[in-house]
């Protein structure tokens, strides 16, 4: 037996090092294979010594399928803002009042990377990691240590010598530039809303409760900030040299600079470098090297003194028109798309950027083969937003909107009052039968892994599925037919196709792609009406009593049910076993009716609970939720990080803003 204890500390040791190999210094000395082969036996060797179990294990990285939630703990050291600067000039005046406030002593000045990420605060007890916890409002954060744990590139026990017994270390968590367009794709293919940029899918997958789904995205961390009362050095270089040799991921653009004309070259050097990382960054960050020369400049209420951000402009480049292509919808609405020379914008290669609809078109006045000006600013979706109209090509003729559907040949109608052209063969034209096929069958609908974009099509092609309904007579030997398709992927098909009859009916709703019909407004309609057959004899008035239905919404649902064809479709999936009234569902039945007749705003992140289901107990006990604050809402249940636009509101309107623990104590009474 202690021959394997030994043995769990000798592994536990060896893939610490060779994460730290892998993942930070981006040098392997092992194959993959090999590494596997040592993770599989540590795994083993901790199931037979479970007394022996560590949190910082190398096993751990992967994360465990369980949370508790998060709580929320104060830092140490408030974590503030810095102030932002957005040219040159203003960083060489900040270097200049620096000089001023320090009297004329020497200054070094440490230049550094600007990471777009989500802000952590680490905290290490001899040598290992014991908590993280995120920015939040800068005087306390979620404490994220379990979903930190799975990020490869922050050491768990660290190497080296010369640590502090205890000490706190600052960074950012990334999601690099690969894994977020990996990311993007799946959830497209899923039917899911895709992340703006890496700094909103970071900051969301840190939060998220599920550490083994953290673990699957690929987050990253880069350290910045070293703060304790025994550190090594009496600066924030040294000290950040002495973080890397114990194991931390710090920056190679972290750099000493004795004058304004470094930092002047500092700040020209990576407007154009930082394009090549393989991370988002929006700027660079300015400190004062000396731990001293930092505390006798001092802080302003907001921010250091010491340090400043320079912010780099949007990023924007100038590329030639090829073609406007125009895109057919599920909803059949035609969206022109600007096809474009190739250009480098925010660490991806853009191709293709959207012009909306006919009159953001016209606005743009957009003429063949023209130059156009493109934007990302950190968003994953490009957007023109102007034209050179000096390099425009002699004789060049205006982009007309297309009169007719490109895909079928239908001549498209304008809905009134609304800016989208639609293409009203429903049943005849192909990509909109293939994007409800594919709508039909994403995660948030009826989750029927196999099938994505490309399956979809196959799937209409061969003339297996022309609607929905069609899925649930497909069997194996015909989806072996279909290029792609082996004997076990099919079947996987198949089986997906099965499981899926027992997807709720509010999924059901929001599944059959009825205009106008997101996934809330589903989910109530579906609630409001009980069961498919209730729903299809609704009248238009019916639907408007229902919450968030508006006149053009209950028009849509009482067309679509009124469509012959859709009443077929109805009907096959019925007979199919697919879910078409509300299940009894305990978890939302009433409890009691201590809060009839008062509506709730929920605003903020919370701690006990999460807002799904504070909506839930809210409804249980009577109350309603509403969206947006009025002079009829009675309370505002708030979190932290509130937004102030309707603590604002709250305030003038006089409305009480409560607690998590004042509604807990207020439904337990």
């Amino acid at each position: 037996m202690n021959t394997e204890i030994e043995r769990i500390d000798s592994l536990r040791s060896l893939l610490h090092r060779h994460n730290y190999n892998y993942y930070v210094l981006n040098d392997p000395e092992i194959s993959d294979r090999e590494f596997d082969m040592l993770m599989k036996e540590l795994e083993e060797l901790e199931s037979r010594h479970p007394e022996h179990f560590d949190p910082n294990s190398p096993t751990r990285r992967v994360g465990s399928d369980l949370s508790g939630g998060f709580t929320q703990e104060r830092h140490i050291y408030p974590m503030l803002s810095l102030a932002n600067t957005y040219s040159i000039d203003d960083v060489d005046a900040w270097v200049k009042r620096v000089d001023e406030g320090l009297s004329g002593q020497e200054v070094t000045i440490v230049g550094e990377m600007k990471f777009d990420g989500s802000g952590i605060s680490l905290i290490y007890e001899h040598g290992r990691l014991v908590r993280a916890v995120t920015r939040g409002d800068g005087e306390k954060g979620d404490v994220v240590t379990d979903n930190v744990r799975t990020i490869r590139s922050i050491p768990l026990q660290l190497q080296g010598e010369g640590w502090p017994d205890f000490f706190e270390i600052r960074g950012e968590i990334v999601l690099p530039w690969a894994a977020f367009e990996r990311l993007n794709a799946e959830r497209e293919a899923a039917g899911e809303s895709l992340f703006a940029n890496p700094r909103n899918a970071a900051a969301g997958t840190l939060k998220l409760l599920n550490p083994a789904e953290v673990a699957r995205r690929g987050l990253d961390a880069y350290l910045y900030y070293l703060l304790g009362d025994n550190l090594p050095y009496d600066n924030h270089y040294d000290n950040m040299m002495a973080a890397r040799s114990w194991g931390f991921k710090v920056s190679d653009a972290m750099t000493r600079l004795h004058s304004i004309a470094d930092v002047d070259k500092y700040i020209n050097y990576w407007d154009t470098a930082r394009k090549e990382l393989p991370v988002a960054t929006d700027g660079l960050v300015f400190k004062v090297n000396s731990l001293r020369q930092q505390l006798n400049l001092g802080f302003t209420a907001k921010s250091p003194r010491w340090a400043v951000a320079y912010k780099f402009a949007a990023e924007r480049a100038l590329t030639r028109l090829r073609f406007v292509s125009f895109d057919v919808g599920r909803m059949g609405i035609i969206t022109p798309v600007a096809n474009l020379e190739p250009v480098l914008l925010s660490g991806t290669i853009v191709k293709r950027a959207s012009l909306h609809n006919d009159d953001i078109m016209r606005t743009l006045g957009i003429h063949e083969g023209d130059m156009l000006y493109v934007e990302k600013g950190g968003e994953i979706i490009p957007k023109i937003t102007g034209v050179d109209v000096d390099a425009r090509q002699l004789g060049a003729r205006p982009v007309e909107f297309v009169s007719h559907c490109p895909a079928c040949g239908t001549q498209l109608i304008r809905v009134e009052g609304e800016a989208a052209w639609v293409c009203p063969n429903k049943e005849g034209c192909i990509p909109q039968i293939v994007g409800r096929i594919e709508h039909f069958v994403g995660r948030r609908m009826m989750n029927i892994d196999g099938i994505g974009e490309e399956t979809a099509a196959q799937l209409f092609a061969h003339g297996l599925v022309r609607n929905p309904a069609d899925l649930y007579d497909l069997q194996p030997h015909q989806l072996e037919t279909i290029e792609g398709f082996a004997a076990k992927s099919a079947q996987r098909v198949v089986d997906g196709i099965a499981a899926s009859r027992e997807v709720p009916f509010e999924r059901v709703v929001f599944a059959l792609s009825i205009p106008y019909v997101g996934e809330t407004t589903a989910k109530k309609v579906a609630r409001a009406a009980g069961s498919i057959d209730r729903l299809m004899a609704m009248t238009t008035p019916e639907l408007e009593a229902i919450e968030d239905v508006g006149p053009r919404i209950a028009r849509t649902i009482s067309a679509f049910f009124a469509d012959a064809e859709n009443q077929v479709m109805v009907a096959r999936l019925r007979q199919a076993g697919v879910q078409m009234e509300i299940a009894e569902d305990h978890s939302s039945a009433p409890v009691s009716d201590t809060l009839s007749g008062k509506s709730f705003v929920i605003s903020g992140v919370f701690s006990h609970h999460s807002r799904d289901e504070y909506k839930n107990m809210i409804e249980r006990h009577g109350g309603k939720n509403v969206g947006s604050i009025s002079k009829k809402t009675d309370y505002v249940l708030a979190g932290e990080n509130m937004g102030p636009a309707k603590l604002e509101k709250a305030e003038k309107l006089g409305i009480p803003i409560i607690s998590e623990d004042d509604f807990l104590k207020m439904i337990e009474e």
